[in-house]
């Protein structure tokens, strides 16, 4: 198996999340190179990772080993321009989520998609490991047709993807409608780490009805602060015609008389005594396995996990495969986001318009 080699530009929080899995996984990943305009930044990044920095794209280019790709993760303001500039200069692009701030932003890069550039979308949520399992639960066809999902687990662009994907449906019509709910919440850890006092503060919940134009339901129910607080749960619940999950408990007919049910059970290696070493196995329905971690037995959590399954479906596609989450999906995602926004602003039912990537 060769190396996956690949640049990176920008020096934020979630670029340590590729250089992680790059040092977990030295014999799949090589980092050539990091684009960092900031001078002080720059040598910070250079002596904490030990990779080659510089301050242009040329400059990344230039490095002594060829990125097949670069992975562009910078503030939403800034991608669209660097999505061009390295399009022109003919380096593929794995973007982070969203590709762009707005509509008048994705509509700006839209030549890009009638041009089929060498752009996919790092929209990691479905390669998580549980929601990869939920995934081939809806796959193995237990459940029948699937006609609602209620995504509970992330924000806007994230949670509208996923529940796309639970639902089967693609880019098309859809008509939603959001309220947000505040409430007092004691605050959890943030990204600098854990709590250090006890502080309240209020937080804010949004809740989303779309009504697909395939006659679907898809309800979002997030807060910001589900993503690292220990008493906000992160909840899903899919429905079709002959069963439900709901959380990790699946339950089916296996005829119009014969109900069954069996959990999603998570396997790690490492625990109860097991020596083979601490990492995620996969996940198991009964004596089935529905997701087998094709990482282990690197150390990683289940967002680097996904984050190593987009480098790896973009090494892929850069090679000739397929699109995994091109430009058109996660424009579509964001747009829907942006309605969420707009309708929860006003009170008012919004509808999707055309827009040039439908």
């Amino acid at each position: 198996m060769s190396k996956i080699k690949f640049a990176i530009i920008g020096a934020g929080w979630r670029t340590d999340f590729f250089m992680r899995i790059a040092q977990a996984l030295p014999e799949r990943f090589v980092v050539t190179g990091v684009l960092v305009r900031n001078a002080e930044k720059r040598a910070a990044f250079a002596a904490r990772w030990g990779v080659p920095v510089t301050d242009s794209l040329d400059g990344l280019l230039a490095t002594p080993v060829t990125p097949a790709f670069a992975v562009v993760s910078v503030p939403w303001e800034a991608a669209p321009g660097l999505l061009f500039a390295c399009t022109e200069r003919g380096l593929p692009v794995l973007c982070e989520t969203p590709p762009a701030p707005d509509l008048a932003g994705l509509l700006s890069i839209m030549p890009l998609v009638e041009n089929d550039a060498k752009i996919q979308v790092a929209e990691q949520y479905p390669f998580q490991p549980l929601i990869a399992a939920r995934l081939a639960v809806v796959a193995s066809g237990r459940m029948g047709s699937v006609s609602q999902a209620q995504v509970s687990m992330a924000h806007g662009y994230h949670g509208f993807n996923v529940m796309r994907q639970l639902l089967g449906v693609g880019i098309g019509t859809v008509t939603l409608h959001a309220r947000n709910f505040v409430s007092p919440l004691l605050q959890g850890p943030s990204r600098l780490g854990p709590p250090k006092a006890e502080v309240v503060e209020n937080d804010e919940q949004t809740i989303a009805q779309l009504d697909f134009h395939t006659g679907q339901l898809g309800i979002l129910d997030f807060t910001g602060a589900q993503y690292r607080s220990a008493i906000r749960a992160h909840r899903m619940l899919v429905r079709g015609e002959r069963g439900e999950m709901d959380q990790h408990e699946v339950r089916w007919l296996a005829d119009f008389a014969t109900p069954l049910s069996a959990p999603l059970r998570r396997m790690d290696a490492g625990q109860g005594g097991n020596l083979e070493g601490y990492y995620h196995k996969g996940y198991t329905l009964g004596a089935e396995w529905l997701y087998r971690n094709p990482f282990e037995p690197a150390r990683l959590h289940d967002d680097e996990i996904a984050i190593a399954e987009c480098l790896v479906r973009m090494a892929t596609y850069v090679d000739g495969g397929p699109s995994f989450m091109g430009l058109r999906e996660a424009s579509h995602d964001h747009y829907l986001y942006l309605l969420m926004l707009e309708s929860a602003k006003s009170g008012e039912r919004v509808k999707t318009e055309r827009q040039p990537w439908m």
